[in-house]
């Protein structure tokens, strides 16, 4: 892009924050297993860090979503900012519009089969996966707090 509002992850606004909840959903996950491991419950610790690595790629996947739906709107803009006219849509950007809908819905999908093939497969607590999913919502909780207290400018 060559805007000045979307150059590099550096440059938005937040993204110390997304970087911060991205570590402290796996670091959340892995006290989360290394205290289960601790009290020699070898499933629910394939659980809890089965479901907190699941929520570390739903995170993921749905920043690379909200990106790309950024970028194509940030691109449209520009279009029309600098033709003076509403941008022509062609097929390439319905078409990638569209894609990113349907994966934006497609992970929540993948977050399920991830769930239920932890669950046959490495026999773990439903409850444990659950849990471990959570450790998404602690870590988004840890930063809006850590950034409530101590703000990066």
């Amino acid at each position: 892009m060559n805007s000045p509002f979307f150059q590099s992850d550096a440059t938005i606004p937040g993204s110390h924050v997304v970087r911060r909840i991205q570590w402290l959903t796996i670091a959340f996950g892995v006290a989360s297993a290394a205290l289960a491991l601790a009290l020699r419950r070898m499933d629910w610790a394939k659980g809890l860090f089965g479901g907190a690595l699941l929520g570390w790629l739903n995170f993921r996947w749905l920043q690379s979503g909200i990106r790309g739906i950024f970028e194509t709107a940030l691109s449209q803009a520009n279009a029309s900012a600098g033709r003076g006219e509403a941008p022509v849509s062609g097929a390439n950007s319905a078409t990638s519009g569209m894609l990113r809908a349907f994966a934006m819905l497609l992970r929540y999908a993948l977050v399920a089969l991830g769930v239920y093939v932890i669950f046959i497969y490495l026999h773990v607590p439903l409850v444990s996966i659950g849990l471990g999913l959570c450790a998404l919502v602690a870590a988004i909780i840890t930063a809006s707090v850590w950034e409530a207290l101590q703000p990066e400018i």
